[in-house]
């Protein structure tokens, strides 16, 4: 999951980062509004956490240009009090939700999967194709109810793709989900990562098909065990 941390505080940037990329989040950090809002533009993000103070643009400015710019991109704002006025605020310029601190982390990363899960309209947490199962919320795969351990990456490729099922996902897009700014992935890597979940998925009736020119789709296949 692609996450954008837009917080101009370094100390809380570091907490939140290392407690997200445990988490297995894809993360990018910026710590000003403009910055904040010229990547936006640029770039796609399953969520984004947003701060309210910020220097050069605010969080709330940040906010209404993401909105009008049509992006309906999950935001949770933090904000520095659990006052009425600041969540009124936020929930009026597009905010999907919101965290007063200081907030548990465990409960940051709850509430950013949920959201991401309403996003892509599964309000449930288990995405199944063939006898292969994902639930978002453990971030663990089973293929006929056994466990599914991966590697970070595959883990990443695999999610992305059974999170969107049935549909055709370009490279770049899993690519861009996959990766944050500073950890880039090459095509060549991408197709190494499919090569080897082709081979694990083998008999779990779930395949990954290359679609020329399109991408990959990970789609049901008549091979799922009896």
């Amino acid at each position: 999951m692609r996450t954008l941390l837009i917080e101009d505080n370094p100390k809380l940037v570091r907490t939140l980062a290392a407690e997200l990329r445990t988490a297995g989040m894809v993360l990018d950090t910026v710590a000003d509004g403009l910055h904040a809002d010229a990547l936006l533009q640029v770039e796609r993000y399953d969520v984004v956490i947003l701060d309210l103070g910020l220097p050069s643009l605010d969080g709330i400015e940040v906010l209404r240009r993401i909105r009008a710019r049509g992006d309906d991109v999950p935001v949770l704002i933090l904000t520095a009090s659990g006052e009425v006025p600041d969540r009124v605020r936020g929930l009026n310029a597009g905010a999907d939700d919101y965290l007063p601190k200081p907030f548990d982390l465990h409960e940051l990363v709850a509430r950013l999967r949920a959201l991401a899960r309403r996003h892509r309209g599964r309000a449930h947490a288990v995405f199944k194709v063939g006898a292969l199962s994902y639930d978002s919320v453990a971030m663990q795969f089973h293929i006929a109810g056994k466990p599914l351990e991966l590697p970070r990456r595959e883990h990443g490729v695999l999610e992305i793709l059974v999170t969107r099922s049935g549909q055709p996902v370009s490279k770049r897009d899993i690519s861009g989900q996959l990766c944050s700014l500073d950890d880039a992935v090459s095509p060549e890597a991408l197709e190494l990562y499919v090569h080897r979940l082709r081979r694990r998925l083998e008999g779990s009736g779930a395949s990954i098909r290359t679609l020329r020119g399109l991408g990959y789709r990970l789609e049901a296949v008549d091979d799922a065990p009896a």
